[in-house]
């Protein structure tokens, strides 16, 4: 059995098979008397000038800067957080909030009601699932089916409910806040 790199176990193949290797594989690898590594110019390369010798003292005339820089930007950030948190205990937001939670909590419990009545129903009340409708349709079947149409019925109202009463002032009320931001970071998003 050989190894991925084409030696075999021994290694007892001489020079000759070393450079058979370096001919079938091709120009990805180059063989030296110790190792095997790879010709791409990215392999051995450090990352943004990191471990290279004799440039310990370089990089430092460049941290200050960063660290300026970063402060501003955490400055910008705290303002902006504000400019969020005045938006938060705003009326405006306060009443999207109350129209999106009147429609969402009588809708998610109408829900579940309706599905853990199904569930019940089906596992209680077996003899009253299978009572036949019309043929080979029972309960059981009407009432799955009518999972599916609340399902689609439910997702219909909310996009209704939120394009009518919700939207438009939610939009309004992201137009400012991006502008109430812009001009809490200094006029750069």
């Amino acid at each position: 059995m050989q190894p991925s790199n084409g030696r075999s176990h021994d290694g007892g193949d001489g020079p000759e098979r070393s450079g058979e290797l370096q001919q079938d594989q091709g120009p990805a690898f180059v063989e030296s008397p110790r190792a095997v590594r790879y010709e791409d110019p990215w392999y051995d390369a450090l990352a943004s000038g990191w471990g290279e010798p004799g440039t310990a003292g370089t990089r430092g005339a460049e941290v200050p800067a960063a660290r300026r820089e970063r402060k501003d930007r955490e400055d910008g950030a705290v303002a902006a957080a504000q400019v969020y948190l005045e938006v938060q205990r705003s009326a405006a937001f306060q009443e999207v909030r109350s129209r999106y939670r009147r429609f969402v909590g009588p809708a998610v419990a109408g829900f579940f009601l309706w599905y853990v009545a199904y569930v019940v129903t089906a596992t209680a009340a077996p003899g009253f699932m299978a009572r036949p409708v019309a043929g080979a349709v029972n309960v059981a079947l009407l009432a799955g089916l009518g999972q599916f149409l609340s399902t689609f019925l439910l997702t219909w109202a909310y996009a209704r409910h939120a394009r009518l009463r919700r939207d438009r002032a939610a939009l309004e009320l992201r137009w400012d806040t991006q502008e109430l931001t812009r001009g809490a970071r200094g006029g750069a998003l």
